[in-house]
């Protein structure tokens, strides 16, 4: 059976953290969105559900976090390329996310990531070996 994958997030603006995905260059998906999620299309198959704080805690067993100064989770996305991931990090900085380490490459691996505008941590990753695999 095919799976999609839905990441609920907190966003403490939920209209500035909507714009800052969309800034990516990742998509909108209007049917599950409305003033309380917006739902941001990432793949075919994984979305990004962005949350008010209010919405987030009614499905959250536990209290919300500052993610500014918590981690909750370490979001990995894959990429095509390393360009792929240097232009994601630049457009995430460029749209008012922030970066938290420098670029590491590897060899089989080249990765970079940012945090957004909500302090969500994003890594961003291209291997060689998953290219061959997909």
């Amino acid at each position: 059976m095919k799976r999609k994958l839905f990441i609920n997030l907190a966003a403490g603006d939920l209209k500035a953290s909507t714009d800052f995905f969309l800034q990516l260059g990742f998509g909108f998906h209007p049917q599950f969105s409305d003033d309380t999620a917006s739902c941001i299309v990432l793949s075919d198959d994984l979305y990004l559900m962005l949350l008010t704080n209010e919405k987030f805690v009614s499905f959250s067993p536990n209290p919300l976090i500052n993610s500014h100064q918590q981690t909750e989770v370490l979001n990995c996305l894959s990429c095509h390329s390393k360009a792929e991931v240097d232009e994601l990090v630049q457009k995430a900085v460029k749209a008012g996310g922030k970066t938290y380490n420098q670029p590491q490459d590897h060899g089989f691996m080249y990765a970079h990531g940012f945090q957004d505008l909500d302090g969500h941590v994003w890594e961003l990753v291209y291997m060689e070996m998953l290219q061959s695999a997909v």
